[in-house]
């Protein structure tokens, strides 16, 4: 068959919720446009009840993600850099087509984003060692401080860095231990639930990562309000829906990360690895001091 009789095959993107693909189950979509206001796809238009089953599906993933060892999780953000790589010319498509950048830039922009990725793979099993440490005490105990996760994390992506802005607040999420629920760019979500694609490929247990898409404040307001929330990212709220949802996570007493403004092409410091870590002071006795000075 010649290519002129060939119809093509439209892509259906669909939410990634719980290691699966469901279409929203309001049966709603929205139409995505590129900067020139073309059409490119039809993306799920999620509503308070998938929001609802992707904390449920991040709650029941968060035990075996949390005591995971760091070396394991940093193995698995690895492989899902590799991934990442060999899917790259869909995500230079998209993110061109997203952001109205040429193939060149946004060629530069994944690259950028895969690196990301692969930095904050290699700080798994490196933070505690940054954040964590023993305390001088005075009296026969060892006093140990370590970084522990704060459990399921909401985030509001960024909404015009579509695809770096999105590895850069996702990936310090889960490489710390926590799972993660993420509102997509409202106006450019196809990255993102690409990158749903590549998770479940992955070696990502299901859960660790869901990924919604549709109307920011829609989907935020119930997720910040829901009690088996421990922390909402903010990044990708203007400035009056960050203040209700600010308002709204005080009731459980989340971790909020408030918005500013992120050059996402800059160094990103360990700023996002921290603040989403709780930390846990032991005490242990020593033993009886000998006369030396120590039992050991």
């Amino acid at each position: 068959m010649s290519d002129a009789m060939r119809l093509s095959v439209f892509k259906t993107y669909k939410l990634y919720v719980g290691g699966k693909f469901p279409r929203s189950e309001s049966g709603r979509v929205y139409e995505v446009t590129d900067s020139k206001g073309k059409w490119l796809a039809n993306a799920p238009l999620s509503s308070r009840k998938d929001a609802r089953d992707a904390v449920v599906a991040a709650r029941k993933a968060f035990g075996g993600w949390s005591g995971a060892t760091a070396y394991n999780r940093g193995q698995i953000l690895y492989r899902i850099a590799e991934m990442l790589e060999g899917r790259k010319d869909q995500f230079v498509r998209e993110v061109a087509q997203s952001e109205g950048l040429s193939k060149s830039k946004a060629a530069d922009v994944v690259d950028a984003a895969i690196d990301r990725w692969v930095w904050y793979a290699g700080w798994t099993d490196k933070i505690a060692q940054v954040v964590g440490g023993a305390n001088p005490v005075a009296g026969p105990y060892f006093n140990l401080s370590t970084p522990e996760p704060t459990g399921v994390v909401t985030i509001v992506a960024p909404q015009e860095s579509s695809f770096l802005g999105l590895v850069s607040v996702v990936a310090p999420v889960i490489a710390t231990g926590n799972t993660a629920v993420v509102i997509a760019s409202e106006k450019s979500p196809l990255p993102a639930l690409s990158l749903g694609e590549v998770l479940a490929t992955s070696d990502l247990p299901g859960g660790v990562v869901n990924v919604l898409s549709g109307r920011t404040a829609e989907i935020a307001a119930p997720l910040a309000a829901h009690q088996d929330v421990n922390g909402i990212d903010l990044t990708g709220a203007d400035e009056v829906l960050a203040k209700e949802l600010e308002v709204a996570a005080a009731d459980n007493l989340k971790r909020v990360l408030r918005p500013q403004a992120v050059d996402f092409s800059a160094d990103p410091g360990t700023h996002r690895l921290t603040s989403f870590l709780e930390t846990k002071t032991v005490w242990h006795p020593t033993g009886s001091l000998g006369a030396s000075g120590s039992a050991y």
